[in-house]
């Protein structure tokens, strides 16, 4: 296997077992990959939210008020200070969603995580 190869292997299990965590609603675990002064933005907080306190309170939130709801990963791409990746999220009940998240990180933790998503017809 080649340096680049290794590379994309080790940052394609970060992200499943990330998109893991994401699936089983563990905000404790969710939070143990993010830097303490994390910057997170998704399509429904605007602005961001900034440091583990405000991604607690918001992923609290965010999973008492949806359904359960399946990460399934597809590809990544590891860029300079971290990855893109891309995955698709089965929602119970019905519905699918595609999404992408640009992850920049600090050592193994995310400092920056920017998510882009779009609804896919049934």
């Amino acid at each position: 296997m080649t340096i680049a190869q290794t590379i994309v292997a080790d940052i394609a299990d970060y992200n499943a077992r990330w998109l893991a965590a994401w699936t089983a609603k563990d905000v404790d675990a969710l939070c143990a990959f993010y830097a303490q002064d994390c910057v997170y933005q998704d399509p429904q907080t605007v602005g961001g939210l900034r440091g583990h306190d405000a991604l607690r309170a918001y992923l609290t939130g965010l999973f008492a008020a949806t359904p359960a709801m399946t990460y399934t990963p597809d590809e990544v791409w590891p860029i300079p200070g971290g990855f893109c990746g891309r995955w698709y999220c089965d929602i119970a009940g019905g519905g699918r969603m595609r999404g992408f998240d640009l992850v920049l990180l600090a050592g193994d933790r995310i400092r920056l995580n920017e998510v882009y998503v779009h609804t896919l017809a049934g």
